[in-house]
């Protein structure tokens, strides 16, 4: 009975401070919301892990396009990393040849750099997009179904 009573003032404490603690708590393993096909073909989940704001100067994005998604051709005002975490897709930067880019992958792209990634006709893709500020997303160009089918047929002979 001694240890049960020891016991209880030695938890007491610890239980009473840790429900009044107040956390952020988001979930990676979340899907998140559909996003609107304003600049997708196709399939795209977006769950916003992190957001800047006046204590935090960047925001994490979990993205999942399903197979055969696209994104269009985009920038932003700051540098952005992609870290794909399941799945295959394609990136590429304006002037540049195309990329398959695979699980395991860590991406940046420089800051004003158009750009657009999307999932590969085969198979979808998770990645965390990594990006600063809250200046919005500067859309510059539709991403076709034709140009995207041609990526994905010269990157699978590649």
């Amino acid at each position: 009975m001694k240890k049960l009573t020891a016991t209880i003032f030695l938890l007491l404490p610890i239980l009473i401070y840790a429900q009044n603690t107040d956390y952020t708590v988001t979930s990676y393993l979340d899907k998140g919301i559909k996003a609107p096909n304003t600049h997708y073909i196709g399939e795209a989940w977006l769950n916003r892990l992190l957001s800047a704001d006046e204590d935090l100067s960047y925001n994490i994005t979990k993205a999942m396009f399903k197979a055969n998604s696209t994104l269009d051709w985009h920038k932003h005002a700051s540098p952005q990393i992609l870290i794909v975490v399941e799945g295959e897709g394609y990136y590429q930067e304006r002037g540049k040849d195309p990329i398959r880019m695979r699980i395991g992958d860590v991406i940046k792209c420089d800051k004003e750099t158009e750009h657009w990634h999307s999932s590969s006709k085969e198979n979808d893709v998770t990645y965390l997009a990594i990006y600063g500020g809250t200046q919005p997303t500067t859309w510059t160009e539709v991403l076709s179904q034709e140009y995207y089918d041609t990526v994905a047929e010269i990157l699978k002979r590649n």
